[in-house]
């Protein structure tokens, strides 16, 4: 079966480190991705960056160079587009393509707000192609696994969940210069739409989502730390901005089965010793712990210091470690390209063999920008 043909929009030549690189180049450049996905064409601001990115990635000579949107769209050969620019830039560089009736794969968030999300979700209900959102945890092996241990009744019924954790890109009121404007509501990407947002996505594909109506989630949001210091590559600070993003944040309400669930995640360091994150689950004949020691991303994983998994057995009083791991494949790529690669297999599947898509869809996500709004505008505290 003939390869799916792809476009990537965001593709740097210069910024090597970007997402895009990263977390996508992985599994499309090897052999399985290759088998199942050809990169066929590039969007930058220009063509002239995307011809440089051709060249800096080794891309085939025939790789087709745009600098429009609109260009792309019009490109009959593109059965995918990958979106990975900067979340304010997302629907204007992916609407087009939506519109011509590809499928479309746009990373997390969405969009910048959910009017722009709910754009891209009735567009691609309007002109038949797959949307498609990377919002990689629920795909994950740890997911799956306590999926797996909870459907087996092994801790009864689920009664609550609560969920600790210190990270973030910024932390102590010191933020990078390439991501500074995660200091920015408006622009849509920052810690509590990302970093917290694909917990709280993770959370949900593993308990159930959470109630709407007088049982919707509930929010305590703060900004802690509203000037920030912006930091260049050399460490220095290169100035002071003010932020408008949260960086303290509390959440709790119940899941559809009437469990309880309590969030708590502050953007900052754990105190020394302390793991990152810590995700309980009770139930009626036992308890899940989850152990993040140096990271909150659960939805990427860390190699050198994975999660551990761990369940209390209230009867024998005994605890035990539950193995879990990524899949042969996933093991030849980086961290980050590893759920990313579970979404393009998924994708695959649905497309070439009629598979139930499992990946985040538009829909799915738009849900999800609901509930971060909504959140947001009734718990941030000025």
């Amino acid at each position: 079966m003939a390869p799916i043909k792809a476009a990537i929009i965001g593709l740097s030549g210069s910024a090597k480190t970007a997402w895009a690189s990263r977390a996508h180049l992985p599994y499309l450049f090897s052999p399985l991705g290759r088998s199942k996905f050809e990169v066929v064409a590039l969007l930058n601001s220009s063509t002239e960056a995307a011809r440089a990115a051709i060249k800096a990635y080794n891309l085939p000579a025939s790789t087709k160079a745009y600098g429009t949107p609109e260009d792309l769209a019009a490109d009959p050969e593109v059965e995918l587009v990958i979106t990975n620019t900067r979340v304010d830039k997302h629907l204007e560089t992916a609407l087009p393509s939506v519109i011509a009736g590809k499928d479309v794969y746009i990373e997390w968030p969405l969009a910048a707000n959910t009017i722009e999300a709910r754009t891209l979700a009735d567009a691609v209900k309007q002109h038949g192609g797959l949307g498609i959102v990377g919002l990689q945890g629920p795909l994950g092996p740890l997911p799956k696994k306590l999926r797996e241990v909870i459907s087996s009744g092994r801790i009864g019924e689920v009664l609550s969940s609560e969920l600790r954790a210190n990270g973030g890109i910024d932390g102590r009121g010191v933020i990078p210069a390439s991501l500074s404007y995660f200091t920015e509501r408006k622009v849509g990407g920052y810690v509590y739409t990302i970093g917290f947002a694909h917990q709280f996505d993770l959370v949900q594909s593993v308990l159930g989502d959470y109630k709407t109506g007088p049982d919707a989630p509930q929010g305590f949001l703060q900004i802690q730390r509203p000037q920030v210091k912006v930091i260049g590559e050399d460490k220095t600070v290169v100035e002071t901005v003010t932020s408008d993003t949260p960086d303290l944040i509390f959440v709790h309400g119940y899941v559809d089965s009437g469990a309880s669930l309590h969030f708590r995640f502050r953007v900052d360091s754990p105190f020394p010793s302390d793991p990152a994150l810590v995700w309980t689950i009770a139930g009626t004949k036992g308890e899940i712990r989850v152990v993040a020691p140096s990271s909150t991303f659960i939805h990427i994983g860390n190699a050198a210091d994975p999660q551990k998994f761990e369940v209390h057995d209230f009867e024998t009083d005994m605890v035990d470690e539950v193995e879990w791991d990524f899949e042969d494949w996933q093991k030849e790529l980086n961290l980050q390209a590893r759920n990313i690669g579970a979404i393009y297999e998924d994708y695959y599947e649905v497309k070439r063999n009629g598979k139930q898509k499992t990946f985040v869809s538009f829909d799915d996500a738009l849900k999800r920008h609901e509930q971060l709004e909504d959140i947001l505008a009734n718990g941030l505290k000025q």
